[in-house]
């Protein structure tokens, strides 16, 4: 029987542990926060969007970031396995509208609970209010492949202390090829404040990203991995909200418009283009489509001249919607222009639309020229929005980002960098969109990661 880590009780961390417990490891599972799934507990408005229940290979189009490193883990643990797993736990389920699945109740509490009831019945250790301060690595010599030990925090130290003390050998982990350290355990800090070391044969990373750090996000897992050894790529919040320069979104603030399209563009070059639900913001825009749309262009933000269009009617090609206003402007001759649009538009959005136009919003229906009627049609087409950048970590639900995939081994999760160390979910450089794609990808990595193959 092995002694198992795992740092962070997040989804990834909770499913690592149960299948690790599972295989007939010893498994201790540490977490900062006074109770676990802080996080999981408010995703999906606090249903907790669990997965979708799209076929395997659709879960690979809706991956962001590096979605061909996910081929072992998404084949392993796919989503009709998580709902099994889920359903065998007592957790009934449905699927939703763009095959999101949600706990039948829409309670996420249930989800937390199922799992901490199995880790509980395979007998997992958990230890709550506990930080890591430092990974424990072995050097490995150069020569023969045996080990020289270096400690890199002593029981003695500070928790602060001991952060970045793998800095000796992380330098020649980057220059070496194979593993250069294998790893030993963790030191931690203790509800005491004092710091404690922990051995193992293995430890399990899955301290999530930067977003959220209400929940306690903060970003240490990946620090640590960076002193190890690792690179990481630039972060960036991601599925967040977007802020923009027209001030008109302000009076649309908390109107929802569904069924329409949205294209983001940068100069004329087409970055994201989608369909589906989204909603105005005091400083922008938000919902379904624009979180989706913002993980394309978190990392564009810092560039100029990117647009976002919003095509009211994408039902209708321009001609039909011509003939449609035709038939409403000759049909309310008589009436001014700003009272025949209540069935094109909500009634919030109306005023704006009238004001955008440049039509004169008294104006009767019938004396609305050929171009002034083509030109509307126009706008409803497309709504043009300027972005000026995206709501920052603490309104992003997950992190763009992380520990480079290069230096995983996808078909186990193990660092390529240091042996016996593994890695799950946000804190490495995966992401996707919004629908339950992003917790399946914590479930199928903590569960491939668990297997500690």
């Amino acid at each position: 029987m092995s002694k198992v880590i795992i740092v962070g009780g997040g989804a990834a961390g909770m499913m690592a542990a149960i299948t690790a417990a599972g295989n007939g490891h010893e498994v201790t599972l540490i977490e900062h926060n006074e109770k676990l799934g802080k996080k999981l507990f408010i995703t999906g408005k606090g249903r907790c969007n669990v997965t979708n229940a799209c076929e395997t290979e659709k879960l690979f189009d809706n991956v962001v970031s590096n979605p061909k490193f996910l081929y072992s883990a998404f084949y392993d643990f796919d989503s009709r396995a998580v709902m099994e797993f889920f359903e065998q736990l007592g957790v009934r389920l449905k699927v939703e509208r763009a095959e999101r699945v949600f706990p039948i109740s829409d309670h996420s509490s249930d989800i937390i609970s199922a799992l901490q009831y199995e880790m509980r019945r395979l007998g997992v250790n958990v230890m709550l209010r506990t930080e890591l301060s430092s990974l424990i690595i072995e050097e490995m010599k150069d020569s023969g492949g045996s080990l020289s030990k270096t400690v890199p925090a002593k029981e003695s130290m500070k928790a602060e202390q001991t952060v970045g003390k793998t800095d000796k050998w992380a330098a020649k982990s980057k220059k070496q090829k194979g593993p250069a350290g294998k790893i030993c355990g963790i030191c931690i800090k203790e509800q005491s404040g004092k710091v404690g070391k922990i051995l193992a044969d293995y430890v399990i990373l899955a301290t999530g990203g930067v977003s959220y750090p209400l929940t306690g996000a903060s970003g240490l897992g990946i620090k640590l991995a960076q002193e190890c050894g690792h690179k990481v790529t630039a972060l960036y919040p991601a599925l967040v909200p977007l802020r923009v320069k027209e001030t008109w979104c302000k009076e649309l603030m908390g109107l929802s418009l569904r069924n329409v399209e949205l294209t983001v563009r940068q100069d004329q070059k087409q970055i994201y283009r989608t369909f589906g639900e989204m909603l105005f913001t005091h400083y922008g825009v938000s919902g379904p489509l624009v979180l989706s749309a913002s993980s394309y262009i978190t990392k564009q933000c810092g560039k100029k001249n990117l647009t976002l269009s919003i095509d009211l009617k994408p039902a209708l090609s321009h001609e039909q919607l011509d003939k449609r206003l035709l038939r409403e402007f000759e049909t309310n001759h008589a009436k001014q222009f700003k009272n025949i649009l209540g069935s094109l538009f909500p009634a919030k959005l109306i005023p704006v639309m009238v004001r955008l136009s440049g039509i004169e919003p008294e104006k009767k229906a019938g004396d609305i020229t050929k171009k002034e009627r083509i030109a509307f049609g126009e706008l409803i087409k497309k709504l043009s929005l300027s972005i000026e950048g995206t709501g920052d970590f603490s309104e992003a639900i997950i992190t763009q980002g992380g520990v480079s995939v290069k230096e995983i081994n996808p078909s186990t999760m193990e660092s390529r960098k240091v042996k016996g160390l593994y890695f799950a979910g946000e804190m490495l450089d995966l992401d996707a969109l919004t629908g339950g794609f992003n917790l399946q990808i914590a479930w199928s990595t903590g569960h491939l990661a668990g297997q500690l193959g």
